[in-house]
Parts: structure tokens; C-alpha cells; sequence
């Protein structure tokens, strides 16, 4: 007779509920284990932290996050508060964006936060996504609540073939992992190699970004009629927000809002 496959004990083995019962421990045991080989660092200056993937306490106190009281609409902070939510600013009343409502994590601004933007982005740290991705859904929860599925920013494909990956996408599925709504990377596509967006005025990068994007063909039916988060790293004037979530409204979409990481202010 055959010696059993050391596969079918194994299956046998994970079938056992006593087993089954052990394997939250197993997990932590392993997590402790690479502690000890790897101890826990700041994402962003590698000192020692108490836990993975999170700041030390002088990274942490340079972050200013993003909350309440801010816009309804864009997400922006108020500068003091004004005892109601719901508020729009002047800005959102006076030029509304296309998309329906805007939140982000933090100030994008020289510190902790542009340095894990830009080592994610241009710096191949992918293991940052998970924990920004983190903080995004944290952020995004109202947002998320309503969501039926995410959608990266993309990126055009001579760009992806010099970068190799699209942060917005590694961030959407973090996300994705966290809420349980489902991201999708080729619903969305970029048709149009704008030139870099840096140093433009706010109507030169919508001027820039006219017509960038579009719906992939037969993607349309994922999004008729359903909301759509649409997901990036950052948010600066919200040109390409405005010009993605337009792509998607002409698509059907019920309605559209974004979640950053970052968003200058």
C-alpha cells in the first residue's frame, strides 16, 4: 500500500476542530516570533514602535490629521468649530466639485506624510500601502458604509511601465481588505499622457486633464447605478478627482466620492 501523502495528513490535521481552535494562537506565536527577529520600526524614521506598521511618537505628533469639523463636501478643515455637521465651506458652494463628497487622512506637507507618499510612490515600498490603506479606511468609514465598489485612480500605461505599479490600486486594495467593498482596477482607464501636474495653476491642471479618462468597454454595467468610491494617494486641486469621477458619472455611476491619503490644503 501507498505511504499516505504528507499533504493529506495536513488536510486532515486543519480539519481537526481542535486544531482549528489553535490556530489564532499559532498566528500570534508566529507574530511574536517576528518581533523578536524584526523588531516593530516607525514607517517613517525606523526608530523603534510597539507595534507594526504604525509611527513612533515624534513622527506621529508632526501628522496633522483631518478632522472634523471640516466641509461636507471636500473634506476640508474648518478652522474653528462652527457646532454643526453638514456645514459646506464658501469654496464648495461657490465652485462645487463634480464628485459628492471628499476625505482624506491628513495634510499632504513636508514631514511624515509626503515622505511615506512619495517612498510608496516612487520608491517601490509597497508594504506601505497596507498600513496607509489602514488609515484611509479609517478615515473613509461614512463614506465606505455606502460603497459598493472602489476604484483606483489609474495610471496611463507608458507611466505604469516606467513605475511598475500603481499606488492608488495597492492603496484601493488595502482598503478593499479592510471594509470588505470590492476595488476593481479596470473599470477606469487613463487615455490621455497629461504631462506631470507639478507647478500648473488650478485651471491649467484642469485644462491638463480634460478628457484624460474613461470607462473601459463593457465595465460600464459594474458601476450603472452604484456608488463608487474612487481611490488615490493625493488630492492637490482636485482636478483629477474632478475629471475621473466625471469619466464615471457619464457611466452611470449613482454617485461618486474619494478617499485619499493626503490632501493639500
Amino acid at each position: 500500500m501507498a505511504a499516505e501523502s504528507p499533504l493529506r495528513g495536513l488536510s486532515d490535521f486543519l480539519r481537526n476542530t481542535a486544531a482549528l481552535r489553535a490556530l489564532p494562537v499559532l498566528r500570534g506565536l508566529a507574530h511574536a516570533a517576528l518581533d523578536t527577529v524584526f523588531p516593530p520600526a516607525c514607517l517613517n524614521c525606523r526608530e523603534s514602535t510597539g507595534a507594526s506598521g504604525s509611527l513612533c511618537a515624534a513622527c506621529w505628533a508632526q501628522v496633522r490629521f483631518i478632522e472634523r469639523p471640516f466641509c461636507d463636501r471636500l473634506g476640508t478643515p474648518f478652522a474653528m468649530d462652527l457646532g454643526n455637521d453638514g456645514l459646506l465651506s464658501p469654496e464648495a458652494v461657490a465652485d462645487p466639485p463634480v464628485y459628492a463628497r471628499a476625505r482624506a487622512v491628513a495634510h499632504f506637507e513636508d514631514g511624515p506624510v509626503r515622505r511615506l507618499v512619495h517612498r510608496l510612490k516612487y520608491s517601490d515600498r509597497m508594504e506601505l500601502a497596507k498600513p496607509l490603506g489602514a488609515w484611509m479606511a479609517r478615515a473613509g468609514t461614512e463614506i465606505l458604509a455606502e460603497a459598493e465598489v472602489l476604484v483606483p485612480v489609474p495610471l496611463h500605461r507608458r507611466r505604469l511601465a516606467v513605475r511598475r505599479f500603481n499606488q492608488a490600486h495597492a492603496l484601493a486594495q488595502a482598503i478593499s481588505d479592510r471594509c470588505g467593498v470590492p476595488a476593481d482596477p479596470f473599470i477606469l482607464a487613463r487615455v490621455k499622457p497629461t504631462p506631470s501636474q507639478v507647478g500648473l495653476s488650478r485651471s491649467q491642471r484642469a485644462l491638463n486633464l480634460q478628457g484624460a479618462f474613461r470607462v473601459n468597454d463593457g465595465k460600464a454595467g459594474q458601476i450603472e447605478g452604484r456608488a463608487v468610491v474612487l481611490v488615490d494617494d493625493v488630492m492637490t486641486s482636485g482636478a483629477t478627482a474632478n475629471a475621473a469621477s466625471r469619466a464615471l458619472l457619464r457611466s452611470g455611476a449613482k454617485h461618486v466620492d474619494v478617499l485619499v491619503f493626503a490632501r493639500a490644503i
